[in-house]
């Protein structure tokens, strides 16, 4: 008797720094918001060279595209790790231009407790911090970098990803990636540009994670 074919599920794989980026991508996939399996990886802040190194190992097996989350931060204070980034980048256009799995470079600046901030609408461009801790009621920052169910918290209440989108939709961006997905053959075409004197700026193009898990899955909405 043969055996029964066994279907193999594709993957999205997001590369994140930190603990709040991947709680928050974690808190997603749990709350089965994306219908398709998210494999996460955590460097906790290992820095862009260690993004690198692990992406030029790691397998394109079954992986319909590699999101790859970090900080502009440390980009714009140190100059190794501005010279770590822009090896990613380019790293990651190499990778687009031959057409293997997708790397869709997401930079956020200042850095992710920024982007979670702009998730609520009363949040006008002050220290985040201090907006966690008066606003969101967190003891601390490391309490909020450590909650397991930060999209929750910034799906509740009035808060969403959709005001964090429109916040950052007029924003000059440091990624600028041209995006085009055919749902029916699991293909995602990417073509990534960047502006190198925007670094330094509040930006994020966190916009291009929630376009293509959309239009993959089909769903109008994540909430």
């Amino acid at each position: 008797m043969s055996r029964p074919t066994r279907k193999t599920k594709r993957t999205y794989k997001i590369f994140c720094e930190g603990d709040t980026e991947y709680n928050y991508f974690e808190n997603m996939r749990s709350r089965r918001i994306v219908s398709l399996k998210i494999k996460l990886i955590n460097f906790r802040g290992g820095g862009y060279a260690g993004f690198l190194a692990e992406l030029k190992k790691d397998s394109n097996t079954n992986c319909i595209a590699k999101f790859i989350n970090v900080d502009g931060d440390r980009a714009s204070k140190e100059s190794e790790e501005a010279k770590a980034l822009k090896a990613l980048i380019e790293y990651c256009i190499i990778q687009n231009e031959s057409n293997r799995t997708p790397h869709i470079l997401i930079v956020n600046y200042p850095d992710f407790e920024y982007i979670a901030c702009l998730h609520c609408p009363e949040y006008k461009g002050k220290d985040t911090t201090k907006f966690i801790v008066d606003m969101l009621h967190y003891r601390d920052l490391e309490e909020f970098k450590s909650d397991e169910k930060v999209y929750e918290i910034l799906h509740s209440k009035n808060r969403s990803h959709e005001i964090m989108l429109s916040k950052i939709e007029s924003m000059t961006k440091f990624i600028n990636n041209e995006i085009t997905v055919n749902k029916s053959r699991f293909e995602i075409r990417v073509s990534t540009k960047y502006i190198w004197d925007s670094m330094g700026k509040r930006s994020s193009n966190m916009n291009d994670f929630f376009e293509v898990v959309e239009k993959m899955t089909g769903n109008g909405t994540l909430n």
